[in-house]
C-alpha cells in the first residue's frame, strides 16, 4: 500500500514508531567557568512535540546535545528513556547548520543514514526519499550537489534526511529558521504530520511557530537557566496560523519571554 501512495503522489506515510518518554533531571552544565544550568529538569511526554524556547545563550542548544550524547553534562545530570533502555541509536539530531556532505548528491544526503550504517537503502527507501524530497519543495534537485542549493534548501534536505530516519526521539535545533515566510509555514506543517507519533524536542525562537506545531511548550530563561511550567496549546497540529486562540496564547508566550 505505501508504494502505492507514494507513486500516486500522496503524501509519505512513516513506519510506526513505539512512543518514547524521555527525561532529563538534576542536569548540570558549566562553561567557561558559568554555570549554564543547574538542577535542570525537563521530561519529554511519549509521542507528543515538546518546543523549547528563550533568549540566545541561556543554554537551548547545549540542552539538546546533552540529550544528543553530543556535550557531556556534569554529576548527577541524569539522561533516562521510560523503557530503561540506552539513548543511543534512537535519536534522530538535525542542527543548526545542515551538516550537507558536499561530494553526496541530494538524494544521497537524505539516504545519508543508511550509508553510516553501512546499509545498502532498498527500493522502498529510495521512493520514500525521493517523495519526502519532493513534499519539501526539491522535485527534480534529487541529482544536484549542495553547493547549487540555497542555504533555505540545504536546509529542507537536512529536514527531509532527519525525517528518513525513523527513530522515536527526534531532536531538533531550529529547523526552519533559514527559510523564507510562505515555506516555512508549510514546511511546519510537513513536520508535524510525518513526526507524528514520536516523542520531538524542538528549540525554536518563533513563539508562533511553537504554537502551531508544539503540543508543550517551555520557556528556558535566567541564568542559571530554568525552565518554565508548560503551556498547551489547544489541537492537533499543525494549528491554523490564524487561529484566534493561538494568536492569544502567543501573547501570553511572549510575555514568559520577557519576564
Amino acid at each position: 500500500m505505501t508504494d502505492v501512495l507514494l507513486r500516486s503522489g500522496a503524501r509519505p506515510v512513516p513506519p510506526p514508531v513505539a512512543a518514547l518518554p524521555v527525561t532529563v533531571s538534576s542536569a548540570r552544565l558549566t562553561y567557561g567557568g558559568t554555570v549554564l544550568f543547574s538542577d535542570l529538569t525537563l521530561t519529554l511526554e511519549a509521542g507528543r512535540t515538546t518546543c523549547l524556547l528563550g533568549p540566545s545563550g541561556v543554554g537551548k542548544t547545549t540542552l539538546l546535545r546533552v540529550l544528543a550524547g553530543l556535550a557531556d553534562p556534569e554529576p548527577p545530570t541524569r539522561v533516562e528513556a521510560g523503557d530503561g533502555r540506552p539513548l543511543g541509536g534512537r535519536i534522530a539530531y538535525m542542527a543548526q547548520q545542515d551538516l550537507l556532505l558536499p561530494w553526496l548528491s541530494v538524494l544521497d544526503n537524505a539516504l545519508l543514514g543508511d550509508r553510516l550504517r553501512r546499509r545498502k537503502p532498498d527500493a522502498d527507501r529510495v521512493e520514500r526519499a525521493i517523495a519526502l524530497l519532493a513534499r519539501v519543495g526539491l522535485a527534480g534537485r534529487e541529482r544536484d550537489r549542495p553547493a547549487s542549493l540555497s542555504g533555505g534548501q540545504r536546509q529542507r534536505v537536512a529536514l527531509a534526511r532527519t525525517l528518513m530516519e525513523d527513530k522515536p526521539l527526534v531532536l531538533m535545533d531550529e529547523p526552519f529558521s533559514a527559510l523564507d515566510a510562505l515555506t516555512r509555514l508549510r514546511l511546519q506543517e510537513t513536520a508535524a504530520e510525518t513526526l507524528a507519533g514520536r516523542t520531538v524536542l524542538m528549540v525554536t525562537h518563533d513563539p508562533l511557530e511553537a504554537l502551531r506545531i508544539g503540543d508543550r511548550l517551555h520557556v528556558m530563561t535566567g541564568r542559571p537557566a530554568a525552565i518554565g511550567p508548560a503551556l498547551e496549546p489547544p489541537g492537533t497540529a499543525p494549528r491554523r496560523v490564524d487561529d484566534p486562540a493561538l494568536l492569544a496564547l502567543q501573547a501570553e508566550l511572549l510575555r514568559r519571554l520577557a519576564a
